[in-house]
């Protein structure tokens, strides 16, 4: 990695999220969400995991402050459980499940560390999927109520509040594709549930502005990458058109420029789909953001034939197939493509201007080999943190405002519909002893910081 310079003020910080790493799925009065029922579901995840331990986090949260603070960042990033905080997602806020995240934010806050709260990563109350869940209108508005009891509680000590992580994955992985919770395939309801959650972040971000007594930061982080043709076909420049259509600017322009990309809207006429706006919502959705967070993981090609040259698929659909990049890949077999996560930077700043970008998830699962004493000398997963915070600092020198690097994700855990077999974290864990042991990468991570700290201040 050649010395790239970052300023005083610039962010670095680790990320995790409730499910995935609490664990306490039924103490405390918390109940049921969406992930806990989806994990029951046979074949819904591999191997049958779940994340009833999960890291154990809850119980051993000081302990985990104390880790976040042995790295040397300024910022963790983590999730608040909506059915901790507010079981079945109506009604009053539950003392017990709230006063976790008081004494976490305390925790933070003793050592040193800056916390950065997303209210919502994937864990939707199961009493409102089964009202309707994101496709039902209400639920933006039970999101919006819920934001509330945490924003009263945290707010005096808490600076920046992200409403949704990565609402692509709610509405088109949850209610599309079926492969996230809840496991439903119904392209309307993933729709309309794009729509919904845009609402619940508007809302909730009103309300929230509204109730501020001291300066706040409000933000979305969406999960973003590249949509590149393929070849120079036509076919293939409309297949990533369409993908880019649906990723970024489906999200994107209503929370930048208050409309829906007119493309878009007739790419889903065409399926016989339509985004369930009411007036004034497009004004609640554009309500105005102080931060964009961005996940990156990787940058995709696209096709608009199939393997057979067909243009149009089974279901009488154009193709829009993502063609494999000859890349190394990842232990998620997923390309790596660094030199993308700097174009995409670029376009961010030049497509919606104005807006202070934080990369708040970015990282990588291999295949750790642990040795007797826990520490994997991941070589793989530094280079690729090397590699695209080298790629954020070559955005920053064409001029885009990107304020802070998160690393995914602090240590290993539930990998969602992949279980506990693929390994992000920058620190391992021994799941059957819940032992923590910082990796290679964590350690040259702790060792940039520290450097760049040291830069900036001399």
């Amino acid at each position: 990695m050649k010395p790239v310079a970052f300023p005083a003020s610039f962010r670095w910080g680790v990320a995790t999220s409730a499910y995935q790493i609490e664990g306490a799925v039924a103490e405390d009065g918390r109940t049921p969400s969406i992930w806990d029922t989806f994990c029951r579901v046979p074949g819904a995840v591999r191997d049958g995991d779940h994340g009833d331990v999960a890291c154990d986090h809850y119980h051993r949260m000081p302990q985990d402050v104390a880790l976040i603070k042995s790295l040397g960042v300024d910022t963790y990033r983590f999730s608040v459980a909506w059915p901790r905080v507010q079981p079945g997602g109506r009604g009053p806020v539950n003392p017990a499940g709230i006063a976790f995240y008081d004494r976490l934010t305390d925790e933070l806050l003793d050592a040193g560390v800056e916390p950065w709260v997303t209210l919502y990563h994937w864990d939707l109350p199961q009493e409102l999927e089964d009202a309707g869940g994101w496709p039902h209108r209400d639920t933006a508005h039970r999101f919006a109520d819920y934001a509330m009891l945490v924003f009263d509680r945290l707010s005096d000590r808490v600076g920046t509040w992200t409403t949704l992580n990565e609402p692509w994955c709610s509405a088109w992985l949850g209610y599309q594709a079926g492969v996230h919770a809840p496991g439903r395939r119904d392209l309307g309801a993933a729709v309309a549930a794009v729509h919904h959650l845009l609402l619940g972040h508007g809302l909730a971000t009103q309300r929230m502005r509204a109730a501020a007594i001291r300066e706040h930061t409000f933000g979305i982080t969406l999960n973003l990458g590249t949509a590149d043709p393929a070849t120079d076909a036509p076919a293939d420049h409309a297949a990533a058109r369409r993908a880019d259509g649906m990723g970024l600017r489906v999200f994107l322009d209503p929370l930048r420029k208050g409309t829906y990309p007119q493309d878009v809207l007739d790419d889903l006429a065409e399926q016989g789909a339509e985004l369930p706006s009411r007036d004034g919502d497009l004004d609640t959705i554009a309500t105005p953001l102080d931060v964009l967070g961005v996940n990156f993981y990787f940058g995709q090609d696209f096709s608009g034939t199939d393997e057979q040259g067909s243009s149009t698929g089974v279901d009488g659909h154009p193709v829009v197939r993502q063609v494999p990049l000859d890349r190394p890949r990842t232990a998620m077999d997923w390309p790596i493509t660094p030199e993308r996560l700097t174009r995409l930077l670029v376009r961010l700043h030049e497509d919606y201007p104005g807006l202070p970008i934080v990369i708040t998830e970015n990282g990588a699962a291999f295949d750790d080999a642990a040795d007797d004493a826990g520490f994997v000398s991941d070589e793989n997963r530094t280079a690729y943190l090397a590699d695209h915070i080298a790629a954020v600092a070559a955005a920053r020198e064409q001029g885009a405002d990107i304020r802070g690097y998160f690393a995914w994700s602090l240590m290993d855990n539930f990998e969602w519909a992949e279980g506990y077999a693929k390994r992000f974290g920058i620190v391992h864990v021994n799941y059957a002893t819940q032992q923590r042991t910082p990796k290679r990468s964590a350690l040259w991570f702790r060792d940039l910081i520290a450097h760049h700290r040291g830069s900036a201040s001399g």
